[in-house]
């Protein structure tokens, strides 16, 4: 078959973008046995087209604003034939391909509630797909829940993550990583996503400071990009608590399971729905325990009290701290 698939952003990956990482990962999946094309927007140092092996084709296609974006990607479309087509995140960019290729089956993987707002225009798009995916039982309640008229479509496809690159590190690889980082034998609390106000840092930063209290040389580490202006205020925060903070900024995706080796645990403590949070599962599958707020999709993933735990009163850092120091006390 020949699929196409659309992202909503750019290839290579811009620093932690979860949909193009899940979307790269399925399609040279599918490329093994079809004929995969990913269209992405241009960056101005990109090649126009990529090949990944023989079946697998990104495009990148002249962008700025998402009316230009999609123009382009229906004249690339215009002269080829696919049997398949595929939009993650974008319901306005489907139901334009839709309107262009009615004959043409057409899903929309969905990642995340923030770009679906409840409204009519949104429902209109949405009632065109043949097929809706979403990445959490969660998100397809959510969805379910908002457009009724679309609930038939809606199928759940969790996420998933490369083995041969996230698998556990040994106790020389921890410790050589963490050398690099200056971090020694420090007890190593991790934070890996976008340096947001939902993602709930300033609430970690206050429990990694009673975490710090029981648990000498307690060290927490942010991975993940900022306003600056917001990471000031962590600083600041960070420093009036005396945590001992870094931040390692954005890191590539391509590098991003070394970080992992860094950590003794890994915190997500998110204050709004998560449709999945994949960094979780980045967590596990690099053998690092989770410790997550109850939320969303992240309770399909993490199973409390097996492979991590669920933090029920998730705005509440004293029950982060409980947990952290909880499973220190496990593995002493």
């Amino acid at each position: 078959m020949r699929l196409l698939m659309i992202a909503p952003e750019q290839f290579p990956v811009p620093g932690g973008g979860s949909v193009e990482i899940c979307m790269l990962e399925i399609a040279k999946k599918l490329s093994r046995k079809h004929q995969v094309t990913l269209i992405s927007r241009n960056k101005t140092h990109s090649k126009k087209i990529s090949r990944l092996g023989k079946n697998l084709t990104i495009v990148r296609v002249p962008s700025g604003s998402s009316t230009r974006y999609i123009s382009s990607v229906l004249r690339f479309m215009k002269k080829r034939h696919f049997d398949l087509i595929q939009v993650d995140n974008r319901p306005y960019y489907m139901a334009r391909i839709k309107a262009a290729f009615p004959h043409t089956p057409i899903s929309l993987f969905l990642h995340s509630l923030t770009i679906i707002p409840r409204t009519k225009s949104v429902a209109a798009c949405l009632r065109k797909a043949d097929l809706i995916i979403a990445n959490s039982s969660s998100l397809k309640q959510c969805l379910s829940k908002s457009f009724p008229d679309t609930r038939q479509k809606i199928r759940c496809v969790h996420l998933g993550v490369n083995l041969s690159r996230f698998e556990p590190a040994s106790m020389t690889e921890r410790m050589n990583t963490k050398q690099v980082y200056r971090l020694g034998r420090s007890f190593v609390i991790l934070f890996v996503g976008r340096v947001i106000p939902r993602k709930g840092v300033p609430l970690l930063i206050k429990a990694a400071k009673k975490v710090g209290e029981k648990i000498s040389n307690t060290k927490l580490i942010i991975a993940g990009k900022g306003r600056k202006s917001y990471i000031a205020k962590l600083r600041l925060q960070a420093n009036k608590l005396r945590v001992p903070m870094m931040f390692l900024g954005s890191i590539p995706h391509t590098k991003i399971h070394q970080i992992y080796r860094l950590a003794d645990c890994f915190v997500c403590p998110s204050q709004k729905h998560e449709a999945f949070g994949l960094v979780n599962v980045e967590a596990m599958a690099s053998g690092v325990p989770v410790i997550a707020s109850n939320i969303g999709g992240i309770k399909e993933i993490v199973a409390h009290g097996d492979n991590g735990y669920l933090v029920n009163n998730y705005t509440n850092d004293s029950s982060f701290a409980y947990y952290i120091t909880k499973w220190l006390k496990t593995v002493d």
